[in-house]
């Protein structure tokens, strides 16, 4: 199954939805797929979809893809990368009013370039991005959370041994 996450910010992203209904009826897309459309307006007509999952629902969906197809959101690619789902990204655009800049573009390019998603710049590229993610073999995602934690702790504990050490001195 492909499922398709738009995020809940209150942006749109209809040109996303409107492709992926395109290649389901040109018969480029033949999986089943279910969509959170989220603030979008347009009404699929080929697949499944619902504005919003609770999360729950939204564990169950992203358990049963296969392939996912998101907005460039961090979270949204993180989330399903670290559950070693194939991820297509595209990112939202500003010039569309799909967000209030492009810095999703960034993003997408960043994740990209790491081999942790497929990237997709375009909407219109949706198809190739599909058949190129089909061949190929992704990066598996470390997070550095527990780096950055031990990084903090670290320099905590040498501020507080400064602090003990600077006022041992004073009598």
């Amino acid at each position: 199954m492909i499922f398709v996450t738009l995020g809940s910010q209150k942006f749109q992203f209809n040109r996303l939805l409107e492709k992926i209904d395109r290649l389901i009826a040109e018969g480029a897309i033949t999986e089943e797929v279910f969509a959170q459309t989220g603030y979008s307006d347009y009404v699929p007509l080929h697949f499944a979809y619902q504005k919003f999952l609770n999360g729950t629902e939204f564990k169950e969906k992203m358990k049963q893809a296969d392939i996912v197809i998101t907005h460039g959101g961090t979270g949204a690619i993180i989330n399903a990368v670290k559950q070693h789902k194939i991820v297509i990204a595209v990112p939202r655009q500003s010039a569309w009013q799909e967000h209030v800049d492009d810095h999703q573009k960034e993003i997408v390019r960043e994740f990209g370039e790491q081999n942790y998603i497929q990237p997709c710049m375009e909407v219109e590229e949706l198809g190739e991005a599909l058949a190129q993610a089909g061949e190929k073999t992704f990066s598996e995602y470390r997070s550095n959370t527990d780096r950055f934690i031990n990084d903090i702790d670290a320099y905590l504990q040498s501020e507080i041994i400064k602090k003990n050490d600077s006022g041992s001195r004073r009598l």
